[in-house]
């Protein structure tokens, strides 16, 4: 395979977006206009680290695998007292059921 740091393939425009880091230092790097940025990302988490002086290993640019799109307005979040609000109640029925065994009220 031929040699091509910062292409994402050879001939083609260069790299932009996330790569298996080629340094072998995180899991995942940013490039941008095909050059290696300080946006590194492991196990989903980003962070920053300049990347090293040196070369990169030969070969192609892999891209990322894709992480998971978060849903719109929130709807990927949930809430501390999800595990307690679990059980919904039909309030309606909770209404009958009190007239039924204590009357209407007065």
């Amino acid at each position: 395979m031929v040699n091509c740091p910062g292409m994402s393939t050879c001939g083609q425009r260069p790299a932009r977006g996330w790569f298996q880091d080629p340094y072998r230092r995180h899991e995942d790097r940013y490039f941008s206009e095909g050059r290696a940025t300080m946006l590194v990302r492991d196990n989903g988490v980003e962070a920053y680290d300049a990347p090293p002086r040196r070369r990169p290993r030969r070969g192609p640019l892999v891209p990322a695998p894709t992480m998971a799109e978060p849903r719109p307005n929130g709807g990927d979040l949930l809430r501390a007292d999800d595990a307690q609000r679990s059980v919904t109640a039909d309030f309606g029925r909770v209404a009958v059921d009190c007239v039924t065994q204590f009357g209407s009220p007065g």
